[in-house]
C-alpha cells in the first residue's frame, strides 16, 4: 500500500474515532497514536498555542522542547505564517531548534479554527532527509482540519 492509499484509509478512520469528543487533549493524543502507528515517524506531536507561545501537547516519540516561541524553528514559523511547513533538512532551517540531534527532516502542520486563529501545530519529524512531500502535506492538512472541527467550534 502506497502513503497516499493509507492516508485515505486513515482518514475516516481518524474522524470515526474522535466522534463526538470534544476534548483537545484526549483528541490530540489519539490522533498522534494513530499517525505515529500507521507511519512510525521519529516524532509526532502537537504544540498547543498557550498564551505567546507553543506548548507541548500530546505527542509520541522520545522527549521533546516544553516551549517554542512564535516565529522560532520550524514550529514557530508556521504558526507565524499560518501554513504548513516541511523542511527537507532540518540543519539548513535558520533558528532550527534541536529537540534531538536525530531529527533530519520535518512538516508543520497548523490547526486552524474557523476563525481563522491558529490555535496549535501538528509536528513530525523523520530520522531521513527530505522525508515529507505534498502528499503529507495534503493529507495532514486534512486531518488537522478533522481535528480542529472536532475541538473548536
Amino acid at each position: 500500500m502506497d502513503k497516499q492509499q493509507k492516508y485515505e484509509e486513515l482518514l475516516p478512520q481518524i474522524a470515526a474515532l474522535i466522534h463526538g469528543e470534544t476534548d483537545e487533549t484526549a483528541v490530540m493524543a489519539n490522533v498522534c497514536a494513530v499517525l505515529a502507528d500507521a507511519f512510525g515517524w521519529w516524532w509526532t506531536g502537537f504544540y498547543r498555542v498557550n498564551g505567546g507561545e507553543l506548548l507541548l501537547g500530546p505527542f509520541q516519540g522520545p522527549v521533546a522542547c516544553y516551549h517554542i516561541g512564535f516565529g522560532r524553528g520550524v514550529c514557530g514559523t508556521a504558526w507565524q505564517q499560518c501554513r504548513t511547513v516541511i523542511v527537507d533538512d532540518v540543519e539548513k532551517f535558520p533558528g532550527h531548534i534541536a529537540c534531538s540531534s536525530l531529527s533530519r527532516s520535518e512538516i508543520v502542520v497548523p490547526v486552524i479554527d474557523k476563525c481563522g486563529q491558529v490555535r496549535a501545530v501538528l509536528d513530525i519529524d523523520s530520522r531521513h532527509l527530505s522525508f515529507f512531500d505534498t502528499v503529507d502535506r495534503e493529507y495532514l492538512e486534512r486531518v488537522v482540519r478533522i481535528v480542529a472541527d472536532a475541538v473548536y467550534e
